[in-house]
């Protein structure tokens, strides 16, 4: 059977690197990462396309060596009743989930599937909101914890200025988390 990692993966970063890391090293199972939200892209939650998060994602595992890891799209559909469903129709089986989200443990674990919480890796620094703020405010992605494969490929799509053109701005000159 296979293990189920959802994300976003705006951008994928070096917690989510390290998660897929210790979910191989300690289940012996492949992997499929669903790309949540696959149907937003170009806003400021949302501001990479389902291709682009799979690119970085499968740049980055094949730079580090990492198989049996495979990316499926998941778009929402807004009925967290049927969402656990969805999913289960989207993808091949799958034996577990691996969340750290109580929404999404809550709604697997209501279904039947046994679901693994997973450690925090870094949670400081890797925190999606948090990298886009400085990937738009510095327009640089060196210092961040991100993977090398995925700072290269955002500076070869033009991330960093695709979130400071995307950016909302607050009455203090922020942008919001």
């Amino acid at each position: 059977m296979r293990g189920l990692l959802v994300g976003r993966f705006q951008p994928f970063h070096l917690g989510h690197l390290a998660t897929v890391r210790w979910i191989r090293e300690h289940h012996d199972e492949p992997l499929l990462l669903g790309i949540g939200s696959a149907q937003e892209s170009y806003t400021w939650t949302n501001p990479f396309t389902a291709g682009e998060r799979f690119e970085m994602i499968d740049r980055t595992l094949r730079a580090e060596g990492i198989s049996q890891v495979q990316c499926v799209p998941l778009p929402d559909i807004h009925r967290h009743a049927q969402w656990v469903a969805y999913v289960e129709s989207m993808l091949p089986p799958f034996s577990r989930v691996y969340t750290n989200n109580p929404l999404t443990r809550l709604l697997f674990e209501r279904a039947g599937h046994p679901v693994v919480s997973v450690p925090w890796a870094d949670r400081e620094r890797c925190e999606g909101a948090k990298l886009r703020r400085q990937l738009a405010g510095s327009g640089s992605t060196e210092s961040l914890p991100l993977p090398g494969a995925v700072a290269a490929y955002l500076t070869e799509i033009a991330g960093p200025e695709r979130l400071r053109r995307l950016r909302p701005e607050e009455a203090d000159g922020k942008p919001p988390s």
